[in-house]
């Protein structure tokens, strides 16, 4: 029984990790829908234009983003009569993981420390945020 629970974790992990690695990264746009509808969890066009901050895009503008979302299954819809509502298929720290991996191997020769030290010498980090993530990483 244990073997088979390790061998479930590991196939779960390496599914996991193949889903970050399809991951593509979002335009502006998208990314904009995208965090009203990890916000929201379900969601009607209007209610997602509603939450959009000023000014407000185009109705229209806002469902080519969602029709582009759809098609890269980033979210999917139910649909009940003539309206759709429409929810999320990439959990929001799945995203966010793939997303930053691509933006330390892009900018930072894949190394999370030259990441860490770059935030360090623009300021970005406090020498107080520093020894919270020490704190963090002795916990693991």
């Amino acid at each position: 029984m244990d073997n088979y629970i390790c061998s479930y974790k590991t196939n779960f992990i390496v599914l996991l990790y193949q889903i970050s690695k399809m991951i593509k990264q979002l335009t502006k746009a998208e990314e904009q829908i995208m965090q009203v509808l990890w916000k929201l969890d379900k969601a009607f066009l209007r209610e997602i234009i509603d939450t959009l901050p000023e000014p407000k895009p185009h109705n229209n503008t806002v469902a080519t983003v969602i029709k582009i979302l759809t098609e890269k299954e980033f979210i999917g819809v139910t649909v009940f009569g003539r309206m759709h509502q429409y929810y999320t298929l990439i959990d929001k720290e799945m995203y966010s993981k793939a997303t930053m991996k691509t933006l330390v191997k892009g900018y930072f020769e894949g190394s999370f420390s030259n990441a860490v030290s770059f935030m360090v010498k623009e300021n970005n980090l406090s020498i107080n945020d520093l020894e919270l993530l020490l704190k963090e990483l002795k916990k693991k």
